[in-house]
């Protein structure tokens, strides 16, 4: 079967010679005509390319050219059509973020991993933790804290300590990073539809920054995240390879 691929890079030097090496061999698409999409470079750059093609509901390929790259499959140049036609398909909901910071301007985003929030100062974030518009935790006094995607629960939230989430369940990890009150308060496991809130209970004493994947928010005076099931981030994977085997394995290294 003929697949219209478009090949994309990072701006790393072994991407972009990966990238030149496979458009050589197997053609290059626009990315609004391909069938798929083949990104070459680590996690960031996958989670980069899912965000900037998220309009286009094609399936996204990854190659190592980085680092970690447990959103990558291993890179080689042969067999790339029968590799993507045996591929398997994993489907991603993002979080959404809605925050007002000290200004008073709304700030908007997604994000592929986690939304987090970092003390923006010398001293220690106090948040207050909503559910469902709930107050749950009234004051948490830390470096931070987070809520992540299954797929994300092997990164910043795995970290922070936070538990390793199922790539098919429908619940958040919402973590605490460094929590001095309530002393190693390790956080909650909530379902995909709770709509979590962060106040920030002394935004000029304690400033507190917000993190959508790679887009930051300073002084932010509250923050609402919530999964996004009206987007679906489509990932191939090798077999035996995807996330759901990945998130296991990576539980007995």
């Amino acid at each position: 079967m003929t697949r219209r691929i478009a090949f994309v890079a990072s701006r790393a030097p072994l991407a972009i010679a990966a990238r030149a090496a496979l458009v050589a061999r197997y053609g290059d698409a626009p990315e609004d005509a391909a069938d798929v999409i083949v990104a070459l470079g680590g996690d960031g750059f996958m989670l980069h390319t899912l965000h900037s093609t998220q309009e286009l509901d094609v399936p996204v390929y990854g190659m190592n050219r980085g680092t970690v790259g447990f959103l990558m499959n291993e890179y080689a140049e042969d067999d790339l059509i029968e590799r993507l036609e045996a591929a398997g398909e994993e489907v991603i909901n993002p979080l959404s973020m809605r925050a007002e910071s000290a200004d008073g301007q709304m700030h908007h985003a997604l994000a592929i991993n986690e939304v987090s929030l970092l003390r923006g100062g010398p001293q220690a974030a106090a948040l207050r933790i909503s559910v469902d518009g709930l107050v749950r935790l009234e004051e948490l006094i830390c470096d931070g804290a987070l809520v992540s995607t299954p797929a994300g629960s092997t990164a910043y939230n795995y970290s922070a300590h936070g538990p390793i989430l199922p790539i098919g369940a429908d619940v958040l990890a919402l973590t605490a990073v460094a929590a001095f009150r309530p002393r190693r308060w390790r956080g909650a496991l909530l379902p995909k539809a709770a709509v979590v809130r962060f106040d920030t209970c002394e935004p000029e004493k304690r400033p507190v920054m917000a993190v959508a994947d790679a887009n930051s928010v300073d002084n932010v005076l509250w923050v609402e995240i919530r999964s996004e099931p009206s987007i679906g981030h489509r990932i191939l994977f090798d077999p035996g390879h995807g996330l759901e085997e990945r998130l296991l394995r990576e539980q007995f290294v």
